[in-house]
């Protein structure tokens, strides 16, 4: 491919992110490129867990995280499909009394968000979901919280893109840009070339690169969640799992397999990972303490993505501060499947607009830029 083209905006990442940011500007009616490496979906955005929740994200990410909430409930519309999309409620045990006092705490200081989040005690919790183990004291449950399946869902953004107009361009490195003072142009190594005056780093956890180039260095590092699935077993569980203080998460499918995830795995190159021994083995473990009925069930599958992480575990949202026309849109810490509809419309009316209808200063790259220090007048 030997090509030049001019859009309005160009999307760096065809991830879940990246893909709906290039779906709602499309929809706006703007020309759009979207630029992945490998194809769309194929690394963590079609590779997670799956959780489509609300519950246990911090009170920041709440309003965009009930804007992607009512995205999601119109997802057919949205992407062309339903992408197994269950709205089965998660439930998050807590396996101490302390644990329990946690999950009290973040029920109170989300009243008025629109959870309905349940606190459930020993007895109630056992009653409603006889299959959890007895290391667990009681849960907290999100209703309408629920799971889907990334490895449908991810590309089926990118795809919607595509229906609406944008460009999608798949196994297209981009290996350098600049900015020629009036747009971003970026050089591709087959050759392609695109210029826009907007430009969207939703690169996932190699977005570091691209804000460092522009004089916004983020403390971001590469994680690689374990993950595994079982053979299928009779269906006892309807929601979606998670554990106070981490450690392990699970959901079943209607098939009965168990999708559980937990613990960290290792890189095998820049854009590979797999699990490591002793993650799955820590899940297994955990998984007969909170899911007695999983003894003796066997892992079919194990697997490993790449995600960036920065300190504070919130992601960067938003424009860049030394950049005119350069938006950020990375580091959700394996927590962006569920919120990632919402980002990308954020993205998409900043570029239309200037302005968001949902609250994101809290998540601006200024934050990891280092404080100016006063000088002391002799």
């Amino acid at each position: 491919m030997s090509a030049q083209m001019q859009v309005d905006a160009v999307v760096l990442g065809g991830g879940i992110v990246g893909a709906s940011a290039a779906l709602m500007l499309a929809r706006k009616g703007k020309t759009v490129a979207l630029l992945e490496r490998d194809f769309c979906g194929s690394h963590s955005s079609g590779v997670n867990y799956g959780g489509v929740r609300r519950q246990g994200r911090p009170l920041s990410q709440l309003p965009l995280s009930q804007r992607a909430h009512q995205l999601w409930s119109h997802l057919p519309e949205l992407i062309g499909i339903d992408g197994e999309y269950v709205r089965s409620g998660h439930l998050k045990l807590a396996r101490s009394h302390t644990d329990m006092a946690a999950l009290q705490q973040y029920a109170e200081s989300t009243r008025g968000f629109g959870l309905d989040l349940q606190l459930l005690d020993h007895g109630q919790l056992r009653a409603r979901f006889p299959w959890v183990g007895d290391i667990a004291v009681g849960a907290s449950l999100c209703p309408d919280d629920g799971h889907a399946n990334p490895r449908l869902v991810s590309p089926a953004f990118a795809r919607a893109a595509k229906r609406f107009g944008a460009q999608v361009f798949e196994q297209t490195e981009v290996t350098h840009i600049e900015h020629d003072g009036q747009a971003f142009v970026l050089h591709c190594a087959n050759g392609l070339q695109v210029r826009a005056p907007w430009l969207l780093n939703c690169a996932g956890a190699w977005a570091g690169t691209v804000a460092a180039q522009f004089g916004e260095a983020v403390p971001m590092h590469s994680g690689h969640p374990a993950m595994l699935v079982t053979e299928p077993v009779a269906v006892v569980m309807d929601v979606s799992t998670g554990v106070e203080g981490g450690g392990i998460y699970a959901r079943q499918v209607a098939r009965g397999n168990c999708v559980l995830g937990g613990g960290q795995g290792f890189a095998t190159s820049p854009q590979q990972a797999r699990p490591g021994q002793a993650a799955v083995l820590e899940i297994l473990r955990n998984a007969v303490e909170l899911y007695p009925f999983l003894a003796g069930a066997q892992a079919i599958r194990t697997w490993s993505g790449t995600e960036g992480y920065l300190p504070d575990r919130e992601p960067v949202i938003g424009a860049s501060t030394t950049q005119p026309g350069l938006l950020h849109g990375f580091g959700f810490a394996g927590s962006g499947f569920q919120i990632a509809p919402a980002v990308g419309e954020a993205l998409a009316e900043l570029v239309c607009t200037g302005q968001t209808t949902q609250p994101i200063d809290a998540f601006s790259i200024r934050r990891f830029q280092p404080t100016p220090t006063r000088q002391s007048i002799a």
